[in-house]
């Protein structure tokens, strides 16, 4: 066991696809963490399939390596700004970070959110200038940003005294000096953090003390929670002392109260040994350990010894939902058919099992009883939870993302803000900034950053954002590049069109047929192919005007005695748009639904039946 001064624990930070768990992959390998004939997959942190597929990582993942007569603890955090709180948390249980940032792009939104954090804790960082070795870099130009960066965010002068690395996680090298030699392997980086990330800063011979950072769930034991040790030792059975901080809302902004305390006994221990966990009998401090006992662990538990008096420390902010949708049982015809049709009760339980360890989402009851409301931060954070349960088997629809709003003291409105930071070809910008400034969009800054390629920072509320990203990609023929970060709430800036263009809505049930596909894509973009399933309220396309369109995409031609026998072997239909989920959720419209199973992404209305679905747009025009 090593001792606390032999251990440095640091997280890895940046915006998306800046190769964190690139850089880890090459910093295990540097480590002789495998072994030589071990076949080892790339991003191998990333072990869910979906983070996998998707190239990001969803969930703080720890590692740890060994290096000469040190053991470095290291935290691997999602880049997506979706998932920004765990971020938080992280950075309150380490001693330093690795601000990793792209050679070619530099900072972004989200580099500047993960530093603003480790600044205001205290924590110096390590830059690293990662991606040195690609086409297009310029690393001299990234430093300077991140140098601005570190004095806009009011760093002091030792946190701008930044040591930096150069170097490729891909390729596995480090350098402080790029004109030098390429070195082989990662040692420059170990002995920087080595040298320059402090030692936990421990009490000797005090009482035990830990806060939780992050959760995770095991179907044995339940709740399991991960932080540092922040001073003495405790070991498997010993008993310690549960507190449960909040903050008090009428009080100073730093001023807390205890809410709860109980006294549990430590029924398992776990450290990070390589990518693994290993069950140990004792830790100490400066540790970041893995411990098992109450039945309901929760974000910032203050876990003390009974000898301590007032151990309890501030609660862990847990980040607020911005997006909810709704979550409903699929009424659809093919229910069943594709996958595993669920019922409320067995959607509600399958949500709670998200919720013992995904601490920024929210169920709630509404006034039906075939669904549940479900909120998180952002729509892509949901989206991921659909993903999951329907690969899961599952089958069920989900309504259209809506923000949610709150209100100040005076009762204004208020609704979220995001920063975006967009990357386009300068031929595209005007489209661009037209569409955006629809959407009550603000241009706040205009730069290049390339040979025809332009940066612009604007800030827009959420809303504007919903359905915008699939248009984004059309109008820049997917060469622009769109990042995106929560930044607070402003006053509700009016009303935002929303689709511009209504759907084609199919009025009977069948397989489609190529000839009445050929007649219906002069209509608009169709969604389905010849011999696909659909029924009455399914969409198969979006109509190229504004209102919606009834058709019937299973009509066969009619049987003369003329007609040619090569007649149907010369349809050519247009190839159908393939929407994937996030696509479906930000076309779909207020009365619109997305229509989840193992096999397919389906749009529908939320009333099928066509005279059903009149009856109740009237009793709305009426109401208004």
């Amino acid at each position: 066991m090593k001792t606390s001064d032999k251990i440095r624990n640091v997280a890895i930070v940046a915006h998306i696809d800046h190769g964190k768990t690139t850089l880890i992959d090459a910093i295990l390998r540097s480590a002789k963490v495998f072994r030589e004939n071990a076949a080892v997959e790339e991003r191998v942190m990333d072990s869910n399939t979906l983070e996998r597929e998707r190239g990001i990582t969803i969930k703080a993942k720890h590692c740890s390596v060994d290096w000469m007569d040190y053991r470095i603890n290291i935290v691997d955090t999602p880049g997506h700004a979706d998932f920004s709180g765990e971020v938080e948390r992280v950075l309150s249980m380490v001693d330093s970070v690795l601000l990793l940032v792209d050679a070619a792009e530099g900072p972004m939104p989200q580099t500047r959110y993960v530093l603003m954090r480790a600044l205001r804790l205290g924590l110096k960082p390590i830059v690293i200038i990662n991606k040195a070795d690609r086409k297009g870099a310029d690393p001299d130009r990234a430093l300077n940003d991140t140098f601005d960066l570190f004095l806009e965010l009011g760093a002091s002068d030792v946190q701008a005294d930044f040591p930096v690395l150069y170097g490729s996680g891909l390729e596995g090298w480090m350098t402080a000096d790029l004109d030098a030699p390429r070195p082989e392997g990662m040692e420059e980086l170990f002995q920087l953090i080595v040298d320059y990330v402090p030692a936990p800063d421990v009490v000797e011979g005090a009482p035990f003390l830990m806060q939780v950072s992050t959760l995770a769930w095991s179907d044995y034991l339940g709740r399991i929670g991960c932080g540092k040790v922040l001073q003495g030792e405790i070991g498997k059975g010993e008993i310690f002392r549960r507190y449960r901080t909040a903050w008090k809302e009428e009080e100073a902004e730093d001023d807390y109260a205890i809410i709860g305390t109980s006294s549990e006994e430590a029924l398992h221990l776990w450290v990070t040994d390589g990518l693994e966990r290993r069950e140990v009998d004792c830790v100490t401090a400066g540790d970041i350990v893995w411990i098992s006992g109450p039945s309901d662990i929760t974000i910032g538990d203050t876990f003390a010894s009974p000898d301590l008096t007032d151990p309890a420390l501030p609660p862990l902010d847990i980040e607020e939902p911005t997006v909810s949708m709704f979550f409903l049982v699929n009424s659809g015809p093919f229910a069943g058919q594709e996958g595993r049709a669920v019922t409320i009760r067995q959607l509600r339980e399958r949500l709670e099992r998200e919720l013992r360890t995904d601490v920024a989402l929210r169920m709630e009851e509404i006034d039906r009883a075939d669904g549940v409301k479900v909120s998180g931060r952002g729509d892509f954070h949901l989206a991921i939870l659909i993903e999951e349960m329907r690969r899961e088997g599952m089958e069920f629809c989900v309504s259209r993302p809506e923000v949610i709003t709150r209100r100040d003291d005076g009762g204004h409105l208020l609704e979220p803000l995001e920063q975006i930071v967009i990357d386009v070809p300068v031929d595209y910008q005007g489209s661009v900034i037209e569409k955006l400034s629809r959407r009550k969009a603000e241009l706040i800054s205009m730069e290049p950053t390339g040979i025809n390629v332009v940066r612009l920072h604007f800030e827009i509320p959420s809303r504007g954002l919903i359905g915008y990203r699939n248009e984004f990609l059309t109008d820049t023929r997917g060469l622009g590049i769109l990042n995106s970060r929560f930044i607070g709430y402003t006053p509700w800036k009016g009303e935002i069109s929303s689709r511009t263009r209504g759907s084609l809505v199919s009025m009977d049930r069948g397989e489609c047929t190529s000839y009445q596909l050929e007649n219906l894509q002069v209509r608009g973009i169709l969604f389905v192919r010849p011999l696909d399933r659909v029924y009455e309220g399914m969409i198969v396309g979006e109509h190229c005007r504004p209102n919606d369109l009834p058709c019937n995409p299973t009509k066969q031609k009619a049987l003369t005695n003329h007609r040619s026998a090569t007649k149907d072997s010369t349809v050519v239909l247009n190839v159908p748009r393939t929407l994937s989920l996030e696509a479906a959720l930000e076309w779909i419209d207020e009365d619109e639904l997305v229509e989840v199973t193992p096999l397919a992404i389906r749009v529908r209305k939320t009333i099928l039946d066509a005279e059903q679905r009149r009856k109740a747009a009237k009793r709305i025009s009426q109401a208004s």
